[in-house]
């Protein structure tokens, strides 16, 4: 289905059901811990190349860090990405359907506020 360019912005997050979403989201249920990529392939069943090569992503898009071969949630990136995205979400389902939705058009009769203001 084509978009609208412009108006498009991509989640940084993985898309739901993918390796990346389960393993950011089992990560995200022990942010103190490290958990090592066998670690993860067998608690989640991912297979353990798909593990390092998810990983990799995940840590080129800031949601995960690691030292020695133990990988952990970036909490912040993690929590800052979900947030706005949650919050963007609720605020387009909160006004779906109202009169600006549904007229894309609504601001052609507004007045010239700065024509009011500088007494024209």
């Amino acid at each position: 289905m084509p978009v609208d360019f412009e108006s498009y912005h991509p989640s940084n997050l993985p898309n739901e059901g993918t390796n990346g979403r389960r393993i950011l989201e089992h990560l995200a249920q022990y942010p103190e811990l490290g958990f090592t990529p066998s670690e993860l392939a067998d608690e989640l069943d991912i297979s353990r190349g798909s593990v390092g090569t998810t990983l990799s992503r995940l840590e080129e898009r800031g949601l995960v860090r690691h030292k020695g071969e133990y990988w952990a949630i970036n909490i912040e990136a993690y929590d800052a990405q979900t947030a706005s995205e949650i919050g963007l979400r609720s605020v387009a389902d909160q006004f779906e359907g109202d009169h600006y939705d549904t007229n894309p058009d609504w601001d052609a009769e507004l007045p010239d506020v700065d024509a009011e203001t500088s007494g024209e």
